[in-house]
């Protein structure tokens, strides 16, 4: 099929005010008679509240508000509790903090100055309590309780998935080869160079506004609704432009202390988060994956057990989810008769750890694809054609139940193998020595696939999109207008956006701009708008020319009869014809996610991977990437040159996760939260050979047979980093992130 946008690699919309500095984001907002805001943290990850004095505080000169447990008494106004699973986590801490960061209480002044005075004068005593910041040692008999009071919470468990399928113990028993080992990955951090920031008011009808970079704008509001016990119609959340993200902005970060100071000081309120407060807010999940492994001598595999740990902090927040995904991709992307699987989500005296782009699959992928590579070595089977003959294939039955589509996964595989040239691999006998390594991944998409579009006709023949997806870089806007423009038949330049956007009193309803659902749940649901709009169009157009709508044809803006081109209207001038004898807006609404759709029961599958060559200094234990192939199943690129970059910046997270990344704690303190201390991978860190290999199985139900792809090269960065450093020097490193000094310890251990 021919298409006039789609698989164009067009330039992103937004980009040239960004460039300019003219796109607006929530850094940039005032409001008349705006207050500042600040939070008291916990010096403490784990303590009981004594006492807790804010009188001082409340009478300095330019506070307008201070709140603390004293807001939130039983049967009040305000509700505390809040969360995105479970109801465990409070506005400011009512009996005790459970990490360092806690927030205790908050202030509204007339300047940063006066808040921080005033934070410095709120008198808190602290009863110290034994800390737990191990998830394994967490769950151990006598260990510290996060949570006494909530039964669900036992043993610091908040949630448990599991995944049989088969006999485990038979699959063992059948295998010709088993391999059992133990991966660890730390705690990390999303970096977004944005803040966390919130500006919010109440306005004279008793409305909360509120103006936030946030994913989840709906789910912000629901939220908020539940703290002031309030119709969510009353609220309204309004993002602009976000200055990244990668899951760290989405549900309640900061919008609940700005808005309920702005509720106590009635006046508006904005909170910027400092950087260091960052760190303690959301962080990505650390874990202990034990593995075993089964196969036959041919290279079958037969069985597969694993064990998930999952280090969640303090706080439930998107843990359970987290899990619970990892857990039911535990397997990898391949057919094994005999599985079980466990995944816990545990709490620590840690921050919260949230979504994090890959959403737990990072973790569980560095397990299994390493045990591919070591199989292949094992039995004498080349590490690419290992995968390829188990790999899970179109039709196929995933382990959940759920029917395989739009998995390219051989074709990748091939690809990326060859790009580095794999089979040629060699071990040098000098300082520096080179090895080459290859992974894959699979990774669900979000099973909350609601999302409604708007695509409205304007007088002047061009046509607005009205859609909640949160523009956060990933190029959503031009994405979104690529597809509504292929389906109406106009160029590009002739769809636009409302400016401000996306706005829950004036876009329609979307679950969330989280794991890669966009361009699937939220482009359908734009391209059915348009299609909507352009049957309207089409019958109007109809009955002018007194011909069946299903004679007329779209092409290039114009609607024209079929056989005959010279007969017909453009889209300018039938909208002009409407206009003239009808004020009624021309809209079409589209939605993606209703039974019809929920039929599938998951969207579609992230079908990526990666393939590497590194450099190891066996003086030093340094590792060098002298190229790294990102590559990914797009099913149909809308826009090659956005998912190449996609795949690039989601695998150069990878590589800064595998050699880099780490916010440690001692006792529960954190001690690097900060840039100056934190490692990120710089230009030094990422190689200059860096391609990207898209493949394309057009998926049957995504638009223009389109799904994500942004969480595609990630999760097998570190694995294939780390197959590849083995494939140097011989040695396995099992923890990330695989620092010289881990390198280092295995040579000579070895």
């Amino acid at each position: 099929m021919e298409f006039q946008t789609i698989g164009k690699s067009i330039w992103r919309i937004d980009g040239e005010k960004k460039v300019r500095g003219q796109a607006l984001y929530t850094i940039d907002l005032k409001k008349d008679g705006m207050l500042h805001g600040r939070i008291l943290r916990s010096p403490h990850p784990h303590a009981r509240l004594r006492r807790v004095d804010t009188s001082a505080a409340a009478k300095l000169p330019g506070v307008h508000a201070v709140i603390s447990r004293d807001d939130f008494p039983e049967g009040g106004p305000l509700s505390p509790y809040f969360g995105r699973r479970m109801k465990d986590k409070t506005v400011v801490a009512l009996d005790k903090v459970r990490h360092v960061g806690d927030v205790v209480a908050a202030v509204a002044a007339v300047d940063l100055e006066t808040a921080d005075a005033a934070l410095r004068l709120i008198e808190v005593e602290y009863e110290e309590l034994p800390v737990v910041s191990d998830p394994v040692a967490a769950i151990a008999p006598g260990a510290p309780q996060l949570f006494e009071h909530l039964a669900e919470f036992k043993n610091n468990i908040c949630h448990h998935t599991s995944l049989k399928q088969g006999d485990i113990e038979k699959g063992f028993e059948e295998s010709d080869v088993v391999l059992e080992d133990t991966f660890r990955t730390p705690v990390t951090q999303h970096c977004h160079l944005e803040p966390h920031m919130a500006l919010a008011w109440f306005d004279e009808h008793g409305r909360l506004i509120i103006h936030t970079g946030t994913q989840t704008p709906f789910g912000v509001r629901k939220s908020l609704a539940e703290i002031f016990q309030m119709a969510e119609e009353k609220i309204r959340v309004i993002v602009p432009y976000v200055g990244g993200a990668y899951g760290g902005k989405s549900h309640l970060k900061v919008e609940h202390l700005a808005a309920t100071l702005a509720w106590k000081a009635k006046r508006p309120v904005r909170i910027q988060l400092r950087r260091e407060e960052v760190f303690l807010t959301v962080t990505k999940h650390a874990s202990v994956v034990r593995m075993k492994t089964g196969a036959k001598r041919d290279g079958t595999l037969v069985a597969r057990l694993a064990e998930l740990y999952y280090d969640t902090g303090a706080f439930a927040e998107n843990g359970p989810n987290v899990v619970h995904k990892a857990t039911l991709t535990s397997a990898g992307p391949y057919r094994t008769p005999h599985i079980q699987a466990d995944g816990y989500c545990i709490l620590t005296n840690k921050p919260s750890a949230g979504a994090f782009r890959g959403y737990g699959v990072p973790q569980v992928a560095l397990a299994y694809e390493t045990h591919m590579d070591m199989l292949a070595e094992r039995l004498g089977i080349d590490s690419v054609e290992l995968r390829i003959k188990n790999l899970l294939r179109e039709g196929d039955r995933h382990p959940t139940g759920i029917t395989m589509h739009s998995v390219g996964y051989e074709e990748l595989l091939r690809k990326l193998g060859g790009e580095i040239h794999l089979e040629a691999r060699r071990k040098g006998r000098g300082k520096k020595r080179r090895g080459k390594g290859i992974a894959c991944m699979i990774k669900a998409s979000n099973t909350e696939t609601q999302s409604e579009a708007k695509v409205q006709a304007n007088r002047d023949g061009t046509f607005t999109v009205f859609s909640a997806s949160v523009e956060m870089g990933q190029g959503a806007e031009t994405v979104m207008a690529q597809i509504a423009a292929e389906e109406l038949g106009v160029p590009l330049k002739g769809v636009a956006f409302i400016p401000q956007r996306p706005d829950t009193d004036l876009t329609p309803f979307d679950a969330m701009t989280t794991a890669s659902r966009s361009t699937f749940c939220m482009g359908n649901a734009v391209r059915r708008a348009a299609k909507n709009l352009k049957e309207k169009f089409l019958e109007f157009a109809a009955d002018l020319m007194e011909i069946s709508s299903q004679d007329l044809r779209v092409e290039n803006g114009r609607v024209f009869a079929a056989g005959a081109a010279a007969r017909g209207f453009t889209y300018k001038e039938l909208a002009a014809r409407h206009f003239s004898h009808n004020q009624n807006e021309l809209i079409g609404s589209g939605f993606y996610g209703d039974e019809e759709d929920a039929k599938t029961v998951l969207p579609f599958w992230l079908v990526g991977g990666c393939a590497v060559e590194v450099e190891v200094d066996t003086e030093t234990g340094a590792v060098k990437l002298l190229k790294l192939v990102g590559g990914a199943d797009a099913g149909k690129a809308i826009n090659p040159r956005l998912c190449e970059g996609q795949v690039r910046g989601d695998a150069t997270i990878g590589i800064g996760q595998a050699l880099l990344e780490e916010l440690k704690f001692i006792d529960g303190q954190p001690v690097n939260a900060s840039f100056l201390h934190y490692p990120l991978p710089s230009f030094q860190d990422v190689p200059d050979d860096f391609p990207v290999l898209l493949v394309e199985q057009p998926h049957k139900d995504g638009p223009f047979g389109a799904k994500g792809l942004a969480e595609s090269a990630l999760p097998a960065v570190p694995a294939a980093i780390a197959n590849a450093i083995y494939d140097a020097v011989g040695v396995r490193i099992q923890e990330l992130p695989i620092t010289p000094e881990r390198v280092l310890r295995a040579l000579t251990e070895k």
